[in-house]
């Protein structure tokens, strides 16, 4: 019985820490000028969880076109690699 109670214990922590991995998480932001010059800039960050949860939270860093009232734009776009 005390065995089967072990094997439980290990089989329970190996099946808590597998869901929750490290993911990369790749963001670039790009500044467009009115003339058509573009800056580019990318950051990375590592975010452990469950995918599902890794995808949401790097996703919410993703911000649509947005244009000023001078003709620039910017927009970042996030990806879960």
């Amino acid at each position: 019985m005390k065995k089967l109670f072990i094997a439980f214990g290990v089989l329970a922590m190996i099946g808590a820490t597998s869901c929750k991995k490290e993911y990369t998480c790749e963001c670039t932001a790009t500044v467009t000028d009115d003339t058509g010059n573009k800056a580019e800039s990318k950051t990375t960050t590592t975010i452990k969880d469950s995918k599902k949860k890794a995808k949401d939270s790097c996703e919410s860093g993703s911000k649509a076109k947005v244009t000023d009232g001078m003709g620039n734009t910017s927009e970042t776009k996030c990806v879960l690699k």
